[in-house]
């Protein structure tokens, strides 16, 4: 690990995946079993089970790790190997822009949660916003083989894709956080947002 690495992972990565994990455990339901979809090595769901031991996680990615906090499932990155209706909660923390068409996965994900769907991802609205995913992006994610294809949506294009996959938006957030100021004037903007989708 050089020096960009490790001060990346000591001042963003781990504010990150604790203020995350402090918005995420507040939405999901009492009692709820929850997929996490593109979970890397668990760490966010990890820290949400020690805030809310009334959840049971699941994980599944694409890309299985040598260390995770928890059993993860492999999958092909489209297909959900799980049956209809099969978890209370599905969840995708910056999974999406991932994928080369996220609605595939969005309607996998609606698929298979009885209840509904919690996102964490990017909108990419304003000045510098593209380059600066990109660079998030590439910081966070290059060194462990994730797929780039840098498929960002407008605030716009979200709304009109979860109006077409049915759901309705129970909670947008786009206020999360997570990076130390100054980083977060220019990180943070109202580049992310979480939402919380219910199931019609």
């Amino acid at each position: 690990m050089n020096g960009f690495d490790q001060l990346h992972d000591k001042y963003v990565h781990n504010r990150r995946v604790v203020k995350l994990s402090e918005h995420l455990a507040k939405l999901i339901p009492m009692g709820a079993s929850l997929l996490d979809v593109g979970c890397g090595d668990g760490l966010i769901a990890n820290l949400i089970t020690k805030k809310r031991s009334d959840i049971k996680v699941n994980g599944v990615d694409v890309l299985i790790r040598e260390k995770s906090y928890f059993p993860i499932d492999k999958f092909d990155g489209e297909h959900l190997p799980y049956p209809d209706k099969d978890f209370d909660v599905v969840m995708l923390v910056d999974v999406l822009h991932h994928t080369v068409d996220a609605n595939i996965l969005l309607s996998e994900a609606k698929r298979v949660a009885r209840k509904y769907i919690i996102l964490k991802d990017h909108t990419c609205n304003g000045f510098l916003a593209g380059p600066t995913l990109r660079f998030m992006d590439y910081v966070g994610n290059a060194k462990y083989g994730v797929n780039l294809p840098y498929n960002y949506w407008s605030k716009q294009q979200w709304h009109e894709s979860l109006d077409k996959l049915g759901v309705k938006i129970d909670y947008w957030e786009q206020k999360l956080e997570m990076y130390p100021k100054p980083a977060d004037y220019f990180f943070g903007r109202n580049l992310h947002f979480i939402a919380k989708l219910e199931i019609k």
